[in-house]
C-alpha cells in the first residue's frame, strides 16, 4: 500500500490521507474545493466543483493516474438544487463517464457545497 501525498491538493484536515494506491488501484479521499495554494474556497457551486475536480486530479497524478482512468466516483452536494450546475462542470473533467453516486448531505467540511472522491486504475 502506498500513501498518496501532494502539495497540489489540500492537506488532510483530519486523521486521514489524501489517498492510497493499492495493487494498481487508486483511492482518493473526498476532495473539497479548497485551493491548496492559499486555503481559500471559491464562491458558488460551479467554481467549487471545478476546484474539487482539480484536487481529485492532483491526487490521482501523485499516484501516476489521471481522470481518464477513474471508474467510480462518489459525489456529495450540500444542496441537490445544485445538481445541474455541478454536472456541467463534472462532465468537463470526467469525460469517460465513470460509474457514480451523487447524494445530498446535511453539511460538508468548511461549509463547502460539494465534495468528490474517486477510484481509478493506475
Amino acid at each position: 500500500m502506498n500513501v498518496l501525498e501532494t502539495s497540489k491538493a489540500p492537506a488532510a484536515i483530519g486523521p486521514y490521507s489524501q489517498g492510497y494506491e493499492v495493487n494498481g488501484v487508486v483511492y482518493t479521499s473526498g476532495q473539497i474545493p479548497v485551493n491548496p495554494a492559499d486555503g481559500s474556497v471559491p464562491e458558488g457551486i460551479a467554481a467549487q466543483a471545478k476546484q474539487s475536480c482539480e484536487n481529485v486530479s492532483a491526487v490521482l497524478a501523485a499516484a501516476g493516474s489521471d481522470l481518464t482512468k477513474v471508474f467510480k466516483t462518489t459525489c456529495f452536494l450540500a444542496d441537490m438544487g445544485d445538481f445541474a450546475a455541478f454536472n456541467e462542470v463534472y462532465a468537463q473533467y470526467f469525460t469517460s463517464k465513470p460509474a457514480r453516486s451523487c447524494v445530498a448531505v446535511k453539511a460538508l467540511p468548511k461549509g463547502v457545497l460539494c465534495e468528490i472522491e474517486a477510484i481509478a486504475v493506475k
